[in-house]
């Protein structure tokens, strides 16, 4: 996991409508940069519901959300539609911004080892510096605690 008062790593990845979204448009804002395993997986959809929910509370404090997991930009559009996320899903299916940001980790599961995303949050300051880093976080109760954090 990155740490606090750390440079952000930049990324360009496609959104849920294929769009190429950068960090540095975000410049001027606050960041909840959040990763996740897999969309349309209990834990995943409660997480992003739970932003999608207090969404406009993280815009009255000038913060955006933004969820990267390996999942295709395909798998992102069907995702926000079936939920009406209101937030932005970014496709990084080649895992190099998830690598960046240090989150893809060896698990533990039923006694078998696999390689996965762990559940990560990062709160990034208005000039693209990490001021918070959260990880295996409890995805139902995430969303709460990032509006606290702001």
């Amino acid at each position: 996991m990155l740490q606090p008062n750390t440079p952000a790593p930049s990324f360009s990845l496609p959104d849920q409508d294929g769009n190429i979204r950068s960090l540095e448009e975000f410049r001027g804002k606050k960041i909840v940069l959040y990763f996740y395993p897999k969309d349309n997986t209990s834990g995943c959809t409660k997480q992003a519901c739970n932003f999608s929910e207090l969404f406009p509370h993280f815009r009255e404090k000038g913060a955006e959300i933004i969820g990267i997991s390996k999942d295709s930009v395909a798998s992102h559009k069907k995702f926000q539609e079936k939920f009406n996320l209101k937030f932005t899903l970014l496709a990084d299916t080649e895992k190099t911004v998830i690598q960046a940001y240090d989150v893809w980790k060896e698990k533990k599961l039923y006694g078998k080892t696999s390689f996965g995303v762990v559940r990560t949050t990062y709160l990034i300051d208005e000039n693209g510096i990490i001021t918070k880093a959260f990880s295996n976080v409890k995805a139902a109760e995430n969303p709460g605690q990032m509006l606290e954090e702001i």
